[in-house]
C-alpha cells in the first residue's frame, strides 16, 4: 500500500514550477524550483545526499505541494518570492539580500533610471524583476547610449535650477548628460526621453530601434566604425530580448485571482495572490458537492472562505465569470492581456490539482473513481442510466475475404475480456459492412435474450450513420429499440451519432467519456483484426493440410513451427523432416510434393 507522500510524488506533473515540502505537523520545510517537477522531487527520495542536513530534511518530509508556472525562468522568480514571504526552515542558507533586480524610473523632476533590489512605494515605476543583472546592465547601457540621463541625486526642482544651486559635473563634459541641473535641457525634452525608455522597458522597441539605427548610420557616415559596431551589437541584443522577463506585468499589484474546475462530484478552486507582478501565494481548495451546485455558487462561497482564511485585503479580484461580492470589491473578468494570462495560469493549477487527486483516487479508491466516470458518461452522452455494461461492435475484412466481426465488452469502464465475442459472417456474401453489422447485432442479442443474460446499457457501433441504421434494424426485430441506448462513432472527426438525429455530438477531445469510447473502439478493432488474421492463417494452413493424404493438422503445425514456412518445409530433405515428425510421415510429405512438382 503506497503512502500519501508516495502518491503525491507519483502524480506530480512533468512541468516547470515550484515545490514545497511539509513535515508531519504541516510546517513548511523547504521551497525549491524545478524544470521538471516530477523528476526533481523524485530525485530527493531515490538516493543518499552528500550533506547530512539534506538527508535529515528528506526524512522529515510528510507531504509535497507544488505550483505550476509556464517556464523555468518564472519558477526561479516564484521560488525567490515564496522564500522571502514564507521563510522555510531549510532555506536559511539563502541570504536576506538575495533578491532579483528591478529597473526603476524615479518619480521626480528629470527622472533618474537605475537598477535596484528594493521596491519602494513612492510612486516610482518599477520594471522587472529580471533574472540576471547582465540583462539589466545591457538595458541600462543601451538607454544611456540612446538617451543621456542624469545620474546625480540632486533635487532638480524649478526653484533650485533657477537659483543656480547646482553645477554641471564631469558627466556633462563627457557627453553622458545634457546638464539639466543648470537648465541646459528643458524638462519636456527630458520627459520625452523618459517616455521612450518606458516603452523600451515594456517591450516596445519600434521607435527606439529606429532612432538607434539612425544613430548607427550617422556614426558609420562619420567613419566612427568601432562605435557603430558597438551600437549594432546592442541592437541585436534588443531585437532578441523579451523585455518583460517577469512572471506578470509588475504594474499588477495587490491582486487576487480565483478560478474553478469541477466535475460531477467535486470542485477545485485555485487562488493566486499577485504582488508587483509576482506570485507570492497559491492554494487550491477541494470542495465535495452535496447537490448539483453551479460553479458560480461554489466560487462565491470559496472566495469568501479563502479571503477570510488568508486575511486578503485586495480591492480587486480576477475570476472567470461574474460573481457577486458586494460593493467594496471590484470583480474583473479579463478577456485578454496580462490579467487574462494570470487567470489562465490559475485555472491550469486547478486542473493539475484535480488531475493529481483523480490519479490518487484511482489508485487508492477505485470504486469512487469508477462511480465518478460512470456519472460523467451518463451526463455527457445523455443516457437514462449509468453505462455500467457497454458493448462495441466492429467489422473486419480485407478485399472481401474471411469477413468477421468483433464484440468487446466493458464493465464499469474496464475491459471484460471473458465476455468478448467474435463472429464469422454467415449470411453475407462479399464485403458488405452494413449487412454484416445487421447480422452480428441480431445474433448477439438474440442469444442473450434466449439465454436470459443481462443486456448492456449502451451499444457502440464503430461506424457512421449507415452502420448505426443497420444495427437498429436488428434491435427493432428483437423489440429492443428504446430499451438499450445505441450510438455510432465515426473515426474521422470522432463524431457521435444518435438514431434519428442528423446532427452529431462532439465531445471535448480531452474528456474521459471520449477516451473510454475510443478505447472501446480501438479494442474492438484490435480484437477483430487478430481474429481475422488467425482465420486467414488457419485457412491457408488447412489448404496445405487437406491436400496431403495421411497428414493431420497437428503434424502440419509442428512442421511449420520448425521450418517457419511451407516453402522451407518443401525445400527441406526427407531426413530433416523425419527428425521432426518421423520417417513415415516424412516420406508421405516428400512424395506428395515430388508429385506436385512434376
Amino acid at each position: 500500500m503506497r503512502t500519501p507522500l508516495e502518491l503525491q510524488i507519483q502524480t506530480l506533473p512533468d512541468n516547470p514550477g515550484v515545490y514545497q515540502y511539509f513535515d508531519k505537523d504541516d510546517k513548511l520545510l523547504y521551497v525549491g524550483k524545478a524544470k521538471n517537477l516530477k523528476k526533481r522531487v523524485t530525485s530527493y527520495f531515490n538516493k543518499v545526499h552528500d550533506t547530512g542536513r539534506t538527508n535529515v530534511m528528506v526524512k522529515k518530509i510528510a507531504s509535497v505541494k507544488h505550483i505550476v508556472v509556464p517556464t523555468e525562468s518564472e519558477a526561479l522568480l516564484l521560488e525567490n518570492n515564496l522564500i522571502k514571504k514564507l521563510q522555510p526552515r531549510y532555506n536559511i542558507m539563502l541570504k536576506d539580500d538575495k533578491t532579483y533586480p528591478w529597473i526603476c524610473i524615479k518619480k521626480e523632476p528629470f527622472a533618474r533610471v537605475f537598477s535596484t533590489r528594493k521596491v519602494i512605494k513612492d510612486g516610482s515605476e518599477y520594471f522587472g524583476p529580471y533574472t540576471s543583472f547582465k540583462t539589466v546592465h545591457t538595458l541600462l547601457d543601451l538607454i544611456k547610449e540612446l538617451y543621456p540621463l542624469r545620474t546625480c541625486n540632486y533635487d532638480l526642482s524649478p526653484a533650485n535650477i533657477r537659483s543656480g544651486k547646482y553645477k554641471v559635473c564631469l558627466e556633462y563634459h563627457l557627453g553622458n548628460c545634457k546638464g539639466p541641473c543648470e537648465g541646459h535641457e528643458p524638462l519636456n525634452v527630458y520627459q520625452d526621453h523618459v517616455n521612450a525608455i518606458r516603452e523600451i522597458l515594456k517591450g516596445n522597441f519600434k521607435e527606439s530601434l529606429k532612432d538607434f539605427r539612425t544613430h548607427m548610420q550617422q556614426l558609420a557616415a562619420d567613419m566612427h566604425f568601432e562605435e557603430a559596431q558597438k551600437i549594432k551589437e546592442k541592437i541585436e541584443v534588443l531585437e532578441n530580448y523579451q523585455a518583460r522577463s517577469t512572471v506578470f506585468n509588475p504594474k499588477i499589484s495587490n491582486l487576487d485571482v480565483f478560478t474553478i474546475v469541477s466535475d460531477e462530484t467535486m470542485a477545485y478552486v485555485n487562488f493566486i495572490q499577485v504582488s508587483h507582478g509576482a506570485i507570492i501565494r497559491s492554494h487550491t481548495m477541494e470542495i465535495k458537492k452535496k447537490l448539483d451546485e453551479p460553479d458560480e455558487e461554489l466560487l462565491e462561497l470559496a472566495v469568501v472562505e479563502l479571503r477570510e482564511r488568508f486575511h486578503l485585503q485586495s480591492k480587486e479580484i480576477l475570476v472567470p465569470f461574474p460573481i457577486s461580492m458586494g460593493d467594496n470589491i471590484t470583480v474583473t473578468v479579463p478577456k485578454m492581456g496580462d490579467k487574462k494570462q494570470i487567470l489562465d495560469l490559475s485555472e491550469r493549477n486547478a486542473r493539475f490539482f484535480r488531475m493529481d487527486q483523480l490519479k490518487q483516487i484511482k489508485i487508492v479508491d477505485p470504486d469512487r473513481h469508477t462511480n465518478r466516470i460512470m456519472a460523467q458518461m451518463k451526463k455527457d452522452l445523455r443516457l437514462p442510466v449509468e453505462p455500467r455494461h457497454i458493448e462495441c461492435f466492429d467489422n473486419s475484412n480485407i478485399q472481401g475475404t474471411n469477413p468477421v466481426s468483433a464484440c468487446v465488452v466493458f464493465k464499469d469502464g474496464k475491459p471484460s475480456k471473458k465476455d468478448y465475442r467474435h463472429f464469422n459472417i454467415k449470411t453475407v456474401e462479399g464485403p458488405n459492412d452494413f449487412a454484416s453489422m445487421e447480422e452480428v447485432v441480431f445474433r448477439r442479442y438474440r442469444r442473450l435474450l434466449d439465454e436470459n443474460e443481462p443486456l448492456p446499457q449502451l451499444i457502440i457501433i464503430d461506424g457512421g450513420k449507415g452502420q448505426l441504421s443497420s444495427a437498429l434494424k436488428s434491435l427493432d426485430i428483437l423489440g429492443l429499440r428504446g430499451k438499450i441506448t445505441i450510438l455510432g462513432i465515426a473515426k474521422r472527426l470522432e463524431e457521435i451519432f444518435y438514431p434519428g438525429d442528423s446532427v452529431p455530438l462532439y465531445l471535448d477531445k480531452k474528456s474521459e467519456t471520449l477516451k473510454i469510447i475510443q478505447q472501446l473502439r480501438n479494442e474492438a478493432h484490435r480484437f477483430g483484426i487478430t481474429f481475422h488474421r488467425d482465420k486467414r492463417s488457419k485457412s491457408a494452413l488447412q489448404t496445405s493440410v487437406e491436400t496431403i493424404p495421411g497428414i493431420g493438422e497437428k503434424t502440419m503445425v509442428t512442421l511449420l513451427k520448425h521450418f517457419k514456412s511451407v516453402k522451407r518445409m518443401v525445400a527441406a530433405p526427407e531426413d530433416e523432416i523425419a527428425k521432426v515428425v518421423g520417417p513415415s510421415k516424412a516420406k508421405k510429405i516428400t512424395e506428395f510434393y515430388k508429385e506436385q512438382n512434376k
